[in-house]
């Protein structure tokens, strides 16, 4: 099992941490864990929340289910924004508290994750990451050519997320879309799923076909905004195209280079005139997409470090700072590793 958007769970103090064990241990039943490893979520989750009201101040946890290498998983994300961390690694070793508790929580985490990140800064807050498998993975495992991670978060109090993304790589290209609905709801989601569809059905290599396809083909609906995303391997160019309020952005550590997309609505009305914008391809380099659940002017600049963290450690952090919490979130970000 694998699910299309992020539960968020707050723990904004004691009080929520029942509420917070409770639904990610029914998540993990519906995705047949077994049981030790439930009870091993159920421990993680319990040391996430604790960690939060203890020294975040309190946060909000996003979790979802994942897949990989045929092995079902669960992905924890734990957000805060107190007062950080100056030196992680020394947090994580047992007995080291700031608080008067015994300091196990980090260590307690880690040792019981597949995968474990932390990020943090004194003064901005804190990420931790934690996957866990119901089964081990192999010990050995290449690094892939494409890094891909995604938050998609729906408004507060709705069940359904306009916002999806749909990404396909092969030897010669890769392509990263992100769209997001008119509104929110059923309706919203109901149009994204609709142009992700016609994308996969589209036999074109370039972004302003693309487009034009999907445009075509949401017409019945409510309509959306989106942006496409094509590296061509062989050329190490990106060629961009979108329509709306889609934020797009290219980060390597020497430079930053940001999409400017066209006005209109997918599905209603567009130019009829659509060029692709082209920008290099540098080793290290992630892309970067938002739709406008997320604050239009980010500034990663404080985040130099992020670069070499997991893209899901990059997702939060954005969310952490920027989400706007009054319509659908959609994040994605892919490493590229080439």
């Amino acid at each position: 099992m694998v699910s299309r958007t992020s539960i968020s769970i707050k723990a904004a103090e004691r009080s929520y941490l029942a509420s917070l064990k409770r639904e990610i241990h029914s998540l993990a039943s519906s995705a047949r864990f077994g049981d030790r490893k439930i009870g091993e979520i159920d421990i993680v989750v319990a040391e996430i929340g604790t960690n939060l009201v203890n020294h975040g101040g309190g946060g909000e946890v996003l979790v979802k289910l994942i897949e990989e290498d045929g092995h079902q998983g669960i992905e924890i994300l734990a957000l805060d924004k107190g007062p950080g961390m100056a030196d992680v690694s020394r947090m994580m070793v047992d007995g080291v508290s700031t608080k008067s508790t015994l300091g196990q929580g980090l260590g307690a985490i880690k040792r019981l994750s597949d995968y474990f990140q932390v990020y943090s800064q004194p003064g901005w807050g804190t990420v931790v990451l934690s996957r866990i498998f119901n089964e081990p993975l192999p010990s050995f495992r290449k690094k892939p050519a494409f890094e891909i991670s995604t938050l998609l978060v729906p408004k507060p109090n709705e069940r359904y997320c306009g916002d999806g993304y749909y990404a396909y790589f092969d030897q010669e290209r890769l392509i990263v879309f992100l769209g997001d609905g008119l509104g929110h709801g059923v309706h919203a989601e109901a149009a994204v799923t609709a142009a992700i569809e016609s994308l996969k059905a589209c036999n074109s290599n370039d972004s302003v076909t693309m487009l034009r396809h999907i445009h075509e083909s949401v017409r019945k609906t409510r309509g959306l905004v989106a942006t496409i995303a094509i590296l061509d391997i062989r050329s190490r160019m990106w060629n961009f195209c979108g329509i709306g309020n889609i934020h797009s952005r290219l980060v390597s550590h020497s430079n930053h280079y940001g999409y400017m997309p066209y006005n209109g609505i997918i599905g209603m009305n567009i130019p009829n005139s659509l060029k692709e914008r082209e920008f290099p391809y540098e080793p290290g380099q992630y892309l970067l997409f938002c739709s406008d659940g997320i604050k239009s002017r980010i500034d990663l600049n404080r985040h130099t470090s992020i670069q070499r963290f997991d893209p899901s450690i990059i997702a939060a952090a954005v969310y952490n700072e920027f989400a706007r919490h009054t319509d659908d979130t959609g994040i994605v970000v892919c490493k590229i590793n080439l």
